[in-house]
C-alpha cells in the first residue's frame, strides 16, 4: 500500500505531463503543416484536464502499478488532426506523427538534466533530503517513462505513430491494405501488449535508460 502510494505520487504526475506534451506536440506540428483542427478545438494547451482520458490516463496506470514489476504506462485523448489540410500530405503526416516522439525525447533530456541537478544540489544542500529523493525519483521515472513512450509509439502497428511513417515506405497498394488495419487498431495494440510486446523493446529501453542515468550521474 505504501509503495503504491509512493509510485502514484511520483509516477502519475510525470505520466500525465509526458502524454499531454506528446499530444500537444502532435497538434502544434499539425498547425505548422496547415491543419488548424487541434487549435480550433482548444487542444493546444498543457492543461491536463483537456487531454486526460479517464481510462488511459488514470485507471490503466493505477492498475499497472499494482501488477508485478509496477511499470506505469498510459495515454491521453488523441489530439484530432485532419491530414487533408496539410500543405504536403506525405511530409505533413510524417512530421506530425514523429512530433510526439520528438517531444518525449526532449523530455528525456530535460529529466536527465533535472536528475543531474538533483545529485549536485543534494550535496550542496543536504538538509531537505526527502525532497531531493522525491525529485530524483520523479526525474528517474520521467526518463524511463518517456523512453517507453518513444519506443512503444515507434512500433509500426496502426494507429501508433510509427505506422504513419512505415505506411509511406510501402508501395501504394500495399500501403492502403496496411492502413486498413487501423480500424482494428486498439485490438492490435492490446494484442501486442498481451503477447508480451514490451519485451521486444526491453533491450533498447534498458540500454537508453542506463545511458541517460549514467550521464546524469556523471554530470552530477
Amino acid at each position: 500500500q505504501e509503495l503504491f502510494q509512493e509510485q502514484l505520487l511520483t509516477g502519475l504526475p510525470v505520466l500525465i505531463l509526458s502524454i499531454v506534451v506528446h499530444e500537444v506536440a502532435h497538434g502544434w506540428a499539425a498547425r505548422s503543416q496547415g491543419d488548424p483542427t487541434a487549435a480550433m478545438l482548444g487542444r493546444l494547451t498543457l492543461n491536463p484536464l483537456v487531454h486526460i482520458d479517464p481510462v488511459g490516463s488514470i485507471l490503466v496506470p493505477a492498475m499497472m502499478m499494482l501488477m508485478p514489476g509496477g511499470v506505469i504506462f498510459g495515454w491521453a485523448k488523441p489530439v484530432p488532426v485532419n491530414p487533408r489540410n496539410y500543405r504536403n500530405y506525405r511530409r505533413g503526416d510524417i512530421i506530425v506523427s514523429l512530433a510526439g516522439v520528438a517531444s518525449n525525447f526532449l523530455l528525456v533530456i530535460l529529466f536527465t538534466l533535472v536528475l543531474a541537478a538533483t545529485y549536485r544540489l543534494s550535496l550542496a544542500f543536504p538538509g531537505p533530503i526527502s525532497v531531493w529523493v522525491t525529485v530524483a525519483r520523479m526525474a528517474d521515472t520521467g526518463i524511463f517513462l518517456n523512453l517507453v513512450l518513444i519506443l512503444f509509439n515507434l512500433v509500426p502497428i496502426p494507429p501508433l505513430d510509427g505506422s504513419h511513417v512505415f505506411y509511406h515506405l510501402l508501395p501504394p497498394g500495399l500501403g492502403a491494405r496496411y492502413r486498413a488495419f487501423g480500424q482494428y487498431g486498439m485490438i492490435l495494440v492490446f494484442g501486442f501488449l498481451f503477447l508480451g510486446g514490451f519485451r521486444l523493446i526491453q533491450g533498447p529501453l534498458m540500454f537508453l535508460y542506463n545511458t541517460a542515468t549514467s550521464f546524469a550521474a556523471l554530470l552530477g
